[in-house]
């Protein structure tokens, strides 16, 4: 009989925060959240906590995780941590997956062979909407999961697509699975659950839909199908966000040719194909491509666990540094690089984690990994925040994970 430890994964996340992947590093260190739990409480822990990580874990008793589970059961909210039987496989693999999902309906839809991630922009044209539906609605016929953000315009044209015939969708909410975002769609919650669909977070219940939730939500989103699908998204679209996301876990992107080639609502779409997505003209066309990576090999060639790839990246992390400094033409004898980036002015309208960014390369090309260990971001929020500086043309990729800053 497997052992429930979701009151340690959960404390886990009392004490460092959703999402963060500080609870990896913990995990690769000591196996099990149970045993993690054991060492960072006892007299002398074994790992180093920054000020805040030890006052939460000398502060919050597992009796909070318990109470918290079973407020979350009494409430009819399924918990599903990492170890869980029901958590969705696919995610194992991604780089930070959610150590802990909350969902409602039937999450085991999600252990299909078979899921798409449908993803377009709120304000829709009448043609992308009518593409989203009846290609959603055909792939669901055949058998596929559809996954959206549940957002207005294309997301939900997509889901209904499949609730409509019966057939089960998935909700990834960038806030608590109980907290009705957005407010128009609140009707559309009992047709999906009744067709064996389900809503997911990784966001506790009663988490607000922040706005920094999201870019983390679509890691989730983007790793649950496949493949992604693309159906309408202008310039500064999230979808491109997903995207891009999609391409670097190893998915297809796959996407509709625009109605207009000259309109700015279809500029992403456009953007998209140039840089090898491929065009999708049916559902088939769908199908056909996951089908045909699972018989090639392709899709069963997976990247390594999360706890896993944390070992390695310590383990490589010395080796990595002086492969950056010979790249990038730095010794030890020579600490800086040359600053003919220095005089750049910045777009008045990056946040302030773009900012960073843009500053860190303004001293010439950078590897990601080097970026986020210099700023200490975690790797999925720099390549959502780096995807959006390509799409304002602030940044450019380079080959091999090299991104640098454009005059």
């Amino acid at each position: 009989m497997t052992v429930d430890d979701r009151k340690y994964w959960l404390w886990l996340n009392m004490v460092f925060g959703t999402g963060n992947h500080r609870i990896w590093e913990v995990i690769s260190f000591f196996g099990t959240a149970e045993k993690a739990y054991a060492a960072l409480t006892s007299d002398e822990p074994t790992v180093s906590l920054n000020e805040k990580e030890q006052k939460n874990a000398a502060e919050i008793p597992i009796s909070n995780a318990e109470s918290f589970l079973a407020n979350c059961n009494k409430r009819g909210i399924g918990v599903a941590a990492f170890t869980s039987p029901e958590y969705p496989h696919i995610l194992e693999h991604i780089y930070n997956p959610p150590s802990v999902l909350y969902y409602k309906g039937n999450i085991s839809c999600l252990q299909s062979e078979l899921t798409v991630t449908a993803v377009g922009t709120r304000k829709a044209s009448a043609y992308s909407l009518k593409a989203a539906k009846d290609i959603c609605s055909e792939l669901s016929a055949r058998g596929a999961v559809i996954v959206s953000g549940f957002a207005m315009g294309v997301d939900l044209a997509c889901s209904m697509a499949a609730a409509e015939i019966g057939r089960p969708t998935a909700c990834v909410m960038g806030c608590g699975v109980d907290v009705d975002y957005p407010k128009q769609n609140f009707a559309y919650r009992d047709p999906i659950l009744a067709a064996g669909g389900v809503f997911i977070s990784e966001f506790p219940p009663g988490t607000p839909p922040y706005s920094p939730n999201f870019p983390k939500r679509n890691r989730i989103l983007s790793a649950l199908g496949r493949a992604v699908i693309v159906f309408e998204a202008n310039p500064r679209s999230g979808a491109l966000i997903t995207a891009n996301l999609a391409a670097g876990q190893g998915r297809e992107v796959l996407c509709l040719p625009p109605a207009d080639i000259f309109s700015e609502s279809f500029a992403g779409n456009i953007k998209l194909l140039r840089d090898g997505a491929i065009p999708m003209y049916s559902a088939s066309d769908v199908i056909d491509c996951i089908t045909f990576r699972k018989r090639t090999g392709d899709a069963a060639v997976l990247p390594k666990k999360a706890a896993e790839l944390v070992k390695e990246k310590a383990a490589s992390e010395t080796d990595m540094k002086e492969m950056l400094k010979a790249l990038n033409g730095i010794s030890d004898e020579q600490p800086g690089r040359k600053q003919e980036h220095s005089n750049i002015e910045l777009p008045s309208d990056l946040s302030e984690q773009q900012t960073r960014i843009a500053e860190a390369l303004k001293n010439g090309p950078l590897h990601a990994d080097e970026l986020a260990s210099s700023l200490e971001i975690d790797t999925g929020e720099l390549m959502t925040e780096l995807t959006e500086l390509e799409i304002f043309g602030t940044v450019r990729s380079l080959p091999g994970k090299m991104y640098e800053l454009i005059r």
